[in-house]
Formats: C-alpha cells, structure tokens, sequence
C-alpha cells in the first residue's frame, strides 16, 4: 500500500554550469529505481545550483545559473529549483545544504512554530552523528542526495570533504548515485570503509542509454560557435544565446583561483 511506502525528496546539488537534458533525465532515473523497489514514493526533486563562492573555473553567475534551471523544469510537474544555496555569499559544505532542505521539509511537513523548529533543527542535527538510521519525518518523510557517480568517488579526493560531512549525508540521509559505462560505484564503495559502512543508504542507478552529456562539453561547444540544441531544453539554449553566455572570456573566470573546499580544508589542515 502506498501509506506503507516512505516518502522521498531528491535533492541534486552542483554548478548547473549550464544545467543540461542529463541532469534532468537524473531525476527521472532516481524516480523509477526508488519506486519500483516498492519501498518509496518520490515526492519532489529539488535543484540546487551553487553559489558563485565555489570558485570553480568557468563558473558563471548563479543568477543566470539559477534562471536556466528554472527554465529547464517548467514542464515538470515534480522537480523544483531552490535558490537558497545559489544566493549565499560563501560556498556552504554540501551537508549544511542537505541539513537545511531537510529542515525546511521537516518544517512544512509539522507546520510547527519558529521556535520549536528551531529547538528541534538543534536536536537532530547533534543526532545526526549518534545514530546510523536515516533522517525520515513524523510520516516517513526522507531527503536523499542526487548525484553522478562522480560525485561519489570525489568523497575519496583529499580534502574536498569533510569526513563527518559524508558520515552526515550518506550515512543520515542516503544516496542515489546515477553512474553510467565506465565507472564501477561498487568498487570505490568496497573500498572505502565508510561507504562500505552505510552501503545499504547508497541505491546505485545504472544508465544503460549511452548518454555523454555534459556541461563541459556544452561550453566548450559554445566557445567554438557550435550548435548545442538538444543537448539543452530548448529555452535554455535561446537563454544563454539572448545573454550571450559562455565564451573563452567566461571560461577563465577562477582559473587562478582555489576550489572553496580545497582551500579551507587545506587551511585548516594546515593551520
């Protein structure tokens, strides 16, 4: 029965640099592996851009970041774009960014008052570290992290990440790791003894359609004046071509500059 089923939130975090057809073909992915285990319903797909603070190279500015995504999910009658994170001031750890959707869920869900939220933002994410069983709300609500099999083996990239922070979103939340030819999840999983710990949190996705489609190839696309339709809802291709987006010019921006994570935790490493 449906009222048995646990209800479930994907959240894709990332550069949206620009979002792409793949990006959105994820959710629907995640959808159909969770649901056809007959344990879940998924309820909404949320779509996070990071804010300009990551300083990756070529990052544009998350205002049109967030403008294409929202352009890319019109049509969808499940997935949303959330611009909290894009609109920070300074990159924030991946997991304060789940902790904050599953606090907003929690307090939609409840509809409780500021203060008892707050109280209860405190005690859970203090929980977090003492208990190995997924974060669900008072009905079954749970927040899982979407992401490309990428994302996953860069948890093994000295410090990107944050030990505990993985420990928080894997082992609290859960994933669902969409991984195509060529990559082996399972592997790096088996290696690592935390993954292998909260193994059961992970759900693998494989894509068998052979789909390359990536935000890097669009810009490098882009630079040489080359077409990109369908490779992009078709409003986010007359977006970046009526803002002009995306150019060699465009494409040094942060080149010599530090990834956020990479700089703070080498700092702190250090310091």
């Amino acid at each position: 029965m449906s009222g048995d089923k646990t209800k479930v939130v994907l959240l894709a975090c990332g550069s949206f640099n620009p979002i792409t057809n793949m990006h959105l073909r994820m959710f629907e992915l995640a959808r159909d592996h969770l649901e056809e285990t007959g344990q879940y319903r998924v309820v909404k797909g949320i779509i996070s851009p990071v804010c300009d603070g990551y300083k990756k190279k070529g990052l544009i500015e998350a205002c049109h970041r967030l403008e294409m995504a929202k352009l890319a999910v019109e049509d969808s009658g499940w997935i949303t774009v959330d611009s909290w994170e894009g609109m920070q001031p300074e990159w924030l750890e991946t997991a304060k960014v789940v902790r904050h959707h599953y606090e907003e869920l929690l307090a939609m869900e409840n509809n409780d008052d500021v203060d008892t939220v707050k109280y209860a933002k405190k005690r859970r994410i203090q929980d977090c570290f003492e208990s190995s069983s997924n974060h669900k709300g008072s009905d079954g609500l749970q927040l899982m992290l979407l992401c490309g099999a990428d994302v996953l083996e860069s948890f093994g990239i000295p410090n990107l990440w944050k030990p505990e922070d993985i420990v928080e979103i894997v082992g609290s939340h859960g994933m669902v790791c969409i991984t195509r030819s060529g990559s082996d999840p399972h592997k790096f999983i088996h290696e690592s003894d935390v993954l292998w710990k909260y193994r059961k949190n992970i759900h693998i996705v494989r894509e068998w359609v052979s789909n390359d489609i990536s935000a890097t190839h669009v810009r490098r696309a882009l630079r040489r004046s080359r077409s990109i339709r369908y490779l992009l809802p078709d409003s986010v291709v007359c977006y970046i071509g009526e803002h002009r987006l995306y150019s060699a010019e465009s494409e040094k921006k942060n080149n010599d500059v530090i990834l956020a994570p990479l700089q703070r935790y080498t700092t702190a490493s250090t310091s």
